[in-house]
């Protein structure tokens, strides 16, 4: 492990997923899924949302289509909270999940949509 790009991803983690999600991930993880995390935290977070061609505001728009193409609904939530902190608006998150639903399919985009509600509700907005 790349000690050095591991903790870039880990403060770049903390910044977008919030620090009590993240070090919950890190502290509860076992033998079993200690390497994901570690892989997770250095190269999602270090190697790829650490590099500057792109904004944190773009890279959400980009995971969240993505993951919503793929129906990944714990992800969404978890992504759906980290675009609010990267500066997206609710209008700007439906814009995507709008944009989803032509090109990933309607099912997808419904099940994001009922996702980024709960997420909402969660945060308060």
């Amino acid at each position: 492990m790349d000690k050095e790009m591991y903790e870039k991803g880990l403060a770049i983690r903390r910044d977008v997923l919030g620090k009590e999600f993240v070090d919950h991930a890190i502290s509860s993880a076992d033998d079993f899924n200690r390497p994901l995390q570690e892989l997770v935290t250095q190269y999602c977070w270090g190697e790829i949302w650490g590099r500057p061609g792109l904004d944190r505001k773009t890279r959400s728009m980009l995971n969240l289509a993505m993951i919503s193409a793929l129906n990944r609904p714990h992800e969404v939530k978890m992504h759906v909270k980290g675009a609010i902190h990267n500066g997206l608006t609710k209008d700007q998150i439906m814009e995507v999940l709008l944009q989803v639903a032509i090109y990933c399919g309607v099912p997808a985009a419904v099940d994001s949509f009922r996702i980024a509600r709960e997420a909402f509700k969660e945060m308060g907005i």
